[in-house]
């Protein structure tokens, strides 16, 4: 269904107090997916939302739950709270939160999220209390109403966001037990990438007449994207990642596996970039530690498995890679919609050495996009022209003693078990006049002369003539480098 984008929020029927509280966090003018399906949302239809990521789908949900429980006049009583959102990961439920926190603020709503890996006791005491807006994982949230600690029968509005990533992770059975607990005649909206396959089922079965809004293609790629395929050996790939990621700005990086983001993080990081990983074998704190990191730019790069690439949302993302090419051509899209967000730039890189032609190949050929494939090695003009700007290492100092750090044991979504793990701690990195091409970061304590063994060193040798200094300490708790990253400049 089309619709004709509003210029404001008050234009679509937002109430003035969430206006105002969007305005002062700087959201004046709404997405296409918000214009389209907010005088629906906001007159109390169900709806049928599809927008690619980052698109703007949090707030076309939120707005619109906010403003008709504030209206609604209904008090939140124990145990029994008055909207659900169900998310699919805990990441995507604590950003949703986030989101959503200081918007019920200004309404005197009071919101909790609910997923595993932390302890249940604070949740338990939090539903006791009554809540307005529970965000929840389906699992932990189905503890709870298992074992008496959530009553969904008061729920007046229902959000299932990232309803198609629900159904790949299996979570559709348990989304279907949780709305039968709900009443027939709530307000329900489902907001999803695509909508097929098991995620009709549950339109079907759960959504009353529902309208649907669709702002782009499913196959569209995210606008303002650049992508190339970089054609290495199998030698040549890390260096080559070790260059791209020690460019200015934040990086994401994509593996297949937990065990290959463990490994790729530990390997940039004793070459001099400030990594940290995100995988499910990670404990809930470690996992939260590691993002904030990322988020707040103390670690330049994030080493992730899909667990990252659906619905998380950090700011300023600039370059993706994809050091494993995925299997499936909607991760792809998903992984790369990390950046060029909210009508921002990006660059998107797929890493593929010679046995994986053909599968690249297949992979743009069903995302709908035309990369540019080009050979490369270390040293190559491309690289700066793909990742921009000086590249920046720091050194490597004596590892800490490897600690061990179990993950919680509770919830019933996906949990996480932590592995003892090093993490490694950096020294203050001395530079001064520029030696060397790019390449892998210098080994021991300067930055510069020597060329580190990945590629035709980077380095910045010397110590003179001022600049800059950076600190960067890792410490590890399980399988993960806990980051804790700070700088600080010298005098000139």
């Amino acid at each position: 269904m089309a619709a004709t984008r509003a210029r404001t929020f008050a234009d679509l029927g937002v109430p003035p107090t969430l206006v105002s509280t969007l305005a002062a966090s700087g959201v004046t003018e709404p997405f296409p997916i918000q214009s389209a399906t907010l005088p629906d949302s906001l007159a109390g239809r169900d709806v049928l939302g599809r927008g690619r990521t980052g698109s703007g789908k949090t707030y076309a949900f939120a707005l619109p739950l906010l403003a008709r429980l504030a209206a609604s006049g209904t008090k939140r009583t124990p145990k029994r709270p008055r909207a659900l959102v169900l998310a699919p990961t805990r990441e995507l439920a604590s950003q949703i939160e986030a989101a959503i926190a200081p918007l019920a603020r200004a309404s005197g709503l009071r919101t909790l999220t609910v997923f595993g890996g932390v302890g249940a006791h604070p949740q338990i005491r939090g539903l006791r209390d009554g809540v307005d807006i529970v965000i929840a994982c389906p699992g932990r949230l189905a503890d709870h109403v298992q074992q008496g600690h959530a009553d969904l029968g008061a729920v007046e509005i229902t959000v299932l966001d990232e309803a198609d990533h629900m159904a790949d992770l299996g979570f559709l059975p348990v989304v279907r037990r949780l709305l039968d607990t709900t009443p027939r005649n709530g307000q329900r909206m489902l907001f999803s990438a695509t909508l097929d396959g098991g995620v009709d089922v549950i339109v079907k079965r759960f959504l009353h007449d529902p309208v649907t809004h669709s702002v782009d293609s499913a196959q569209s790629p995210v606008s303002r994207m650049t992508h190339h395929v970089l054609h290495v050996t199998k030698d040549g790939r890390l260096p080559v990642l070790v260059d791209l990621t020690a460019a200015p700005g934040k990086t994401m990086v994509f593996t297949r596996t937990k065990h290959g983001a463990k490994a790729l993080a530990r390997q940039l990081s004793s070459r001099g970039i400030p990594a940290v990983e995100l995988h499910g074998n990670l404990s809930q704190n470690a996992r939260t530690r590691n993002l904030s990191a990322f988020g707040a730019g103390t670690a330049t790069t994030l080493v992730a498995t899909d667990i990252a690439a659906r619905g998380i949302h950090v700011d300023d993302v600039s370059l993706v890679v994809h050091a494993d090419p995925p299997v499936e051509h909607k991760a792809y899209l998903h992984r790369s919609g990390r950046t060029a967000r909210a009508g921002a730039e990006g660059t998107v890189v797929t890493l593929m050495t010679d046995a994986q032609v053909g599968d690249v190949r297949d992979l743009t050929r069903k995302a709908g996009i035309k990369p540019t494939i080009t050979r490369a090695e270390v040293g190559d003009p491309l690289l700066s022209a793909i990742a921009p700007g000086e590249r920046t290492f720091v050194a490597v100092a004596d590892r800490p003693q490897q600690t061990q750090q179990p993950a919680a044991t509770t919830g019933g979504d996906r949990r996480g078990s932590a592995r003892g793990g090093s993490g490694s701690a950096r020294k203050p990195a001395r530079s001064g006049a520029a030696t060397g091409g790019r390449g892998s970061a210098p080994t021991g304590g300067r930055r510069g002369a020597t060329s580190g063994g990945a590629g035709r060193g980077t380095g910045r040798a010397g110590g003179r003539g001022g600049g800059s200094s950076t600190v960067y300490s890792t410490s590890t708790g399980g399988s993960h480098s806990a980051a804790s990253f700070s700088s600080s400049r010298r005098s000139r």
